[in-house]
This record gives C-alpha cells, structure tokens and sequence, in this order.
C-alpha cells in the first residue's frame, strides 16, 4: 500500500493511499493507524458522505419531487453511478464501498484519536464539475454514465491492486486529462489542493491521512505549497447570464422568423412543424427509454419543444414530476436502491431510479432534437 511522509514545519503528515475497494487497504489502514498512533485521523470524506458510511438507511429520508424542482437529479445521479460502479467491484470481492474509510474511522474512534473530515463537499465538487463544461460534453458525459452502469465486468482483483501503483495511477490520470480536462481539473487537481490545505490547517503533531492512491501525488506538491485560501475552490459559478443562455433559442426564433418572412408561410409552417417533430420524437424516445408511465412520455413529448426554447426550463424535469406523481416511490423502494443499483436492470426496476432516468433521458433527447432540427431548420430556410 503506498505510504508517504511528508515533513512540515509544525507536523508530520503520513500520507496513506487506498484503492478505496480493496480488502487489503482496508486491512493495511487499520494496521498503519495503530503503527503510528497518530494525534488525528484524516480521511477523505465530506460531511454529506461520512453521513451516509454512519448511516447506510438515509436513502429512505430522501424527497425524489424536491430533488427535481432544486435540480439536483443530475448530482443524485452521477452519485449513484459511482456508487454502483464500487459497490459491484466490492461485491466481487467481498468488500464494500467505502470500508477502508469505515475503518479508519473506526480506528481512530475507539483509540479516542480526533476525526478530520478533508474532502470538498461531493455536491460542490460536482456543481464546479458540470458547470464548466459546454452542452455537447455534459452530452457525451451523461451518456458515458450510463454505459459506465455496465463496464465493471472485466475488471480483476489484480486490476484494482495496480491502481494504487504510481506509474500506472499516473498514466491513467494522463489519460483523464487528455480525454476530460475540465473534468480532471475538477474532480482531482481542485480536491488535491482543497485537502492538501484542510491538512495543513489540522492542529496535530502526527497526522495520518487516508485518501484514494490517485491523490498521492497530488496532495505531496500541494502540501509543501498550500493554497493561501480554499475559499474560492468552494466557489460555484453561477450559469449564463442575460442573453447568453438565450443565444440558441433565439436562433432558432430568428430562423423560423425567416422562414415566415422572407420565404413563404408554408416554408415558416414546414419549419415549425420539423422543429416540434424533432423535439416531440426524441424526448419521447428517451423517456419510452426509461420505461416511463404512457402520461409521462406525452408530459416530455408536450414539453420538449416549448422548454427547448427557454433555457430555465427541461423537458425532463416536467417528465420526472409527472413520473413521481404517478407512481409515487414507497419508502421499500428507497430502502433497495443500494441494491437496485447493482445490477443493470435494477436502474429500470426500482421506481426511485426510475424517475431519475426519465429525468436524465427525457432532457437527452430534447437537447438531441433541438441539435437535429437547428440544420434542418437551415437547410429549409436556404433552401427557400
């Protein structure tokens, strides 16, 4: 397991790297904080985080419809993904998501040792995350999710031994820069620096902190040069201003305008009628997807093209408070997420998830079918 010292003017930071599934680092991290006896446990958790290890049943205390109207769907999700992701890795292998971190808390408690809770809120991190990327990445990031759901099959107990080796950990975040930069910066560089400082900041003489083996590196640089302040990586930036978010609807306006205007009212009509056909088939298409109640894909199918030409709107959150309302999830169905969410089908079967998929997909394909209409619309205006 990759253990590092690193000295510091007032303290001595050992730094201990786990593959977060893992057996071993489980193992190996109660072995380091009793080698050690550190005067504080840090760990690589938020409030929100450490909550849900103490408290695996919170899933019961959640409001699907209040999750939506706040639009937080896309966070639940890509939490859940990562979830599922660990949680069938860790089945394989006998080993729960988040057990290295259960045990140095565990540790650190019944030896009285003061817990360090490091990490920047995961609802944070993901905010900065989606919201420095464009339309077309939050697209193809989405969809990577949901075809991540199945991608864990081939991935050995060796595999996940190597990522903690720091010549292949260091090629593979190469390989995340080079294919989501923004997303890298974010979820890696940005937590780097923000752990790095709350480490710096704790009182004790000897820390011992656990964190992922993909940090390492990372939290060794930032830690002999801090950050003066984290205060601007909790910092979410707000989304388009004025006519910035308005740019694509007016467009699209303009061009059915001209349609009218300067071709024909049976050219304006035949872009209209292209224009609502587009919107209509794919945002009903995602939300049939999701296996959605027949009153919902007509809910995204109504939608879809009022809302893709207002930008405070989707189509996929009036789907997803249709779906809720109708088929209401029961406190059983938020009990069986952590399990649902395991399988493949499991995302289709429980209602919770359910709801979050028609969200997901039914605003998948209206944004797909405002970015099919918009050349057709053109061609039709040209063309006239």
């Amino acid at each position: 397991m990759p253990i590092e010292r690193i000295e510091l003017p007032d303290k001595e930071v050992i730094l201990v790297g786990t593959a977060h599934v893992s057996q071993s680092s489980v193992d190996e991290v109660r072995a380091a904080i009793r080698e050690h006896c550190p005067d504080e446990v840090a760990i690589e958790l938020c409030q929100s985080r450490f909550e849900v290890l103490k408290n695996p049943g919170g899933w019961q205390d959640m409001d699907i419809i209040r999750v939506i109207k706040e639009k937080k769907t896309s966070f639940l999700f890509a939490n859940l993904v990562m979830a599922s992701f660990q949680r069938r890795i860790g089945e394989r292998f006998g080993v729960k998501p988040g057990d290295e971190m259960r045990a140095a808390i565990e540790e650190a408690e019944v030896a009285g040792m003061p817990i360090a809770l490091v990490d920047r809120p995961v609802q944070l991190t993901l905010q900065r995350a989606w919201k420095s990327l464009r339309m077309w990445e939050k697209i193809k990031l989405l969809f990577s999710s949901l075809f991540s759901i199945l991608a864990v099959d081939e991935i050995k107990e060796d595999e996940i031994e190597r990522l903690k080796d720091k010549d292949v950990l260091t090629s593979t975040i190469e390989e995340v820069a080079r294919q989501a930069p923004t997303v890298k910066r974010v979820l890696i560089d940005e937590r780097d620096a923000y752990m790095a400082r709350r480490i710096v900041d704790l009182k004790g003489r000897k820390i011992i902190a656990v964190v992922g083996a993909g940090h390492m590196e990372g939290l060794i640089g930032q830690m002999k040069n801090p950050v003066d302040d984290i205060d601007a990586l909790e910092y979410v930036p707000p989304g388009k201003k004025g006519i910035a978010k308005w740019i694509i609807p007016l467009v699209i306006l303009v061009l059915i305008g001209a349609g009218f205007f300067f071709g024909s009212p049976e050219q304006g009509y035949e872009m209209v009628k292209w224009w609502l056909l587009c919107n209509a088939v794919f945002a009903a298409l995602g939300t049939a997807i999701a296996l959605a109640h027949p009153v919902t894909v007509l809910v995204a199918t109504l939608a879809s093209p009022i809302t893709s030409l207002n930008p405070t709107l989707a189509a996929g959150w009036f789907a997803g408070l249709s779906e809720a309302y109708i088929k209401k999830p029961k406190v059983s169905d938020f009990e069986a997420i952590q399990d649902d969410i395991v399988h493949f089908t499991g995302w289709w079967k429980n209602p919770v998830t359910r709801i979050l998929l028609v969200v997901i997909l039914a605003n998948l394909g209206s944004s797909m079918g405002a970015i099919i209409a918009m050349p057709i619309l053109t061609r039709i205006v040209l063309g006239g």
